[in-house]
C-alpha cells in the first residue's frame, strides 16, 4: 500500500451483545495478511472488550494496535479523543493495513461517519464500510419496542407521538447506516428465527442490504473488508432518526461498574443475574469474576436474562477484583438495589 494512499476503516456497529467483539477477534486471527489496528468505544468507566481483544493480540494486530476509549460514545468526544486517536494510529511505526472501530452498542454510527470530514484525518483515511451486527434471535422475537404494533397504531392517530422507543431507534439507525448486517448468534435463531430477522431488518432498512447469517463472529473477512464503500462521502443514503441535529444525547440510557467479592457458586451468579435481569429490566452485564478456588477469571456476558460465562485466562499475578458493567435504560438503573441483588 502506497503512503499516500487512504488506510481503510470498518465501523462495526450493532446492539447491545450483538456479538461486535466476537467478530473482532475472529477477523484479528484470520486477517487474511492485513496487519490490523483496533479502537474500541465502551459505554461506562469500565472497559471489558478492549481488555478481551488485547489477549487476543498476534503479529498482525499487536497489543500496542488495541486502543479503548471508555468516556462516552466516540461520536460525542470527536475533538478531545477521536481524532487524537486516529492520529496516533496513523502514527504507529508499522502503518497499519486496516483500522476496525468497535462502537459502544449504544452509539449511532452516522455522527461518526461525519467525523471523517474533519482536516486532521480526511486525506489519510476512508470508511471502507459499516457492518451492523444484529442478533438474529432477538430481532426475531421483536425486542426494539415493547409493544411494536401498540406504537405505529398511536403514531397513526396522533403525529404528535411520532417517536420510537430509544432502543428502536438505536437499531434502525445502526441498520440504516449499514452496508451489510451480520445476522449473528445465527445457530440460536434457527432458520425460522433468521427468515423472521431478515424480513425485520428489510422492513426497517432504506435501501436493500446483503444479510449474512454468522455463529461465533465466523465469517470470511473477504465479505466484510474491502468493500470501499467510502461510506463517509455517502451520508444521504444513510437516514438517522437524528438528522437535522447538531449531536446527540445518551442520556436514555446509564451504566454503573459492580465490584463483587470472590463468589463461590457459578450457578448462583448466573441465576442471579437473570433474576436481575428480569426484574430490573437491566439490558446488558459484561465483566470478569473470581471464583473461589478457580485459578481462571470467568468471563461474563449477558444480553437481557441470556447469560454465557467462559473461563478466559489465568489471574496469575493480577488482583482478583471482580466487576461487572450494568447498562439498563435511564429509570431501571438502582444501584443499591442492583449491588444488593449480585450480593455487592
Amino acid at each position: 500500500m502506497s503512503d499516500l494512499s487512504k488506510i481503510p476503516v470498518t465501523i462495526v456497529t450493532g446492539f447491545l451483545g450483538a456479538g461486535k467483539t466476537t467478530l473482532i477477534r475472529h477477523l484479528m486471527q484470520n486477517a487474511g495478511g492485513r496487519r490490523l489496528a483496533v479502537l474500541v468505544n465502551e459505554f461506562g468507566t469500565m472497559g471489558v472488550d478492549g481488555d478481551i481483544l488485547r489477549g487476543c493480540a498476534d503479529e498482525n494486530c499487536p497489543a500496542e494496535n488495541v486502543v479503548e476509549l471508555a468516556n462516552g460514545c466516540i461520536c460525542c468526544t470527536v475533538a478531545d479523543e477521536f481524532i487524537p486517536t486516529m492520529e496516533a494510529l496513523l502514527a504507529l511505526p508499522q502503518r497499519p493495513d486496516h483500522i476496525l472501530i468497535e462502537t459502544s452498542g449504544l452509539a449511532l454510527p452516522k455522527p461518526l461517519l461525519k467525523a471523517f470530514d474533519w482536516p486532521a484525518i480526511r486525506s489519510r483515511i476512508t470508511v471502507d464500510g459499516v457492518i451492523a451486527l444484529a442478533d438474529a434471535e432477538a430481532v426475531a422475537a421483536g425486542r426494539f419496542a415493547p409493544d411494536p404494533a401498540a406504537v405505529d397504531a398511536q403514531r397513526a392517530a396522533d403525529d404528535s407521538l411520532d417517536h420510537e422507543t430509544p432502543l428502536s431507534e438505536v437499531f434502525e439507525d445502526q441498520i440504516s447506516c449499514a452496508d451489510i448486517v451480520l445476522l449473528t448468534k445465527a445457530d440460536l435463531a434457527g432458520e425460522e428465527g433468521l427468515a423472521a430477522a431478515r424480513a425485520a431488518i428489510a422492513a426497517e432498512a432504506p435501501r436493500p442490504l446483503p444479510m449474512v447469517a454468522v455463529t461465533d463472529g465466523a465469517v470470511d473477512a473477504s465479505v466484510i473488508l474491502g468493500l470501499n464503500a467510502a461510506a463517509e462521502d455517502d451520508l444521504a443514503a444513510r437516514p438517522s432518526h437524528h438528522d437535522g441535529f447538531d449531536d446527540h444525547e445518551h442520556d436514555d440510557f446509564d451504566t454503573i461498574v459492580v465490584d463483587l467479592p470472590e463468589q463461590q457458586d457459578r450457578d448462583g451468579l448466573i441465576a442471579a443475574l437473570e433474576r436481575l435481569a428480569r426484574e430490573r429490566n437491566i439490558l446488558r452485564v459484561k465483566g470478569h469474576v473470581a471464583l473461589a478456588g478457580k485459578p481462571m477469571r470467568l468471563l461474563v456476558q449477558a444480553v437481557g436474562a441470556r447469560v454465557r460465562c467462559q473461563f478466559d485466562r489465568p489471574w496469575g499475578a493480577a488482583p482478583r477484583n471482580s466487576q461487572l458493567v450494568v447498562i439498563a435504560e435511564k429509570g431501571d438503573i438502582d444501584a443499591p438495589a442492583i449491588r444488593a441483588a449480585l450480593g455487592a
